[in-house]
């Protein structure tokens, strides 16, 4: 279960630094960063899923704790994984003007939402048996 801090800490990596990024974007104007930053709305909605999925993370592995339940491992890794994959989707359209365009990067946020959807599922299914 450790597994879901390793990949929410990620996550608030990510957030933060997207964070800085699209303040420099924003309010200290430098050539090589306005250059390399070419949506910056889609970095925003990476800068929220990043805060949403690691909210997740920490969200499944205290409701686990609490529980005294130990959720499955794969599942676990399944969200961690996919819980960071999937807002760098956002990330890489951030910069890549031609990303939605691009084979590669169709079949990487297939996965990535595959696995995400995975991880949530077989955890939602975990806590609601419990429950229950």
């Amino acid at each position: 279960m450790e597994v879901l801090l390793v990949g929410s800490v990620a996550c608030i990596t990510a957030l933060i630094s997207s964070a800085w990024l699209m303040t420099f974007a924003k309010w200290f104007p430098i050539k090589a960063v306005d250059e390399f930053l070419i949506d910056y709305k889609t970095m925003i909605r990476a800068h929220v899923d990043y805060a949403l999925m690691g909210l997740f993370g920490l969200g499944f592995y205290g409701a686990g704790k609490a529980a005294g339940l130990e959720l499955p491992k794969i599942a676990c890794f399944c969200l961690a994984v996919g819980g960071f994959s999937n807002p760098t989707v956002f990330v890489i359209a951030a910069f890549d003007t031609d990303f939605w365009s691009k084979t590669i990067w169709k079949v990487y946020s297939a996965i990535s939402f595959v696995v995400t959807t995975i991880g949530f599922t077989w955890l939602c299914y975990e806590l609601l048996k419990f429950a229950l």
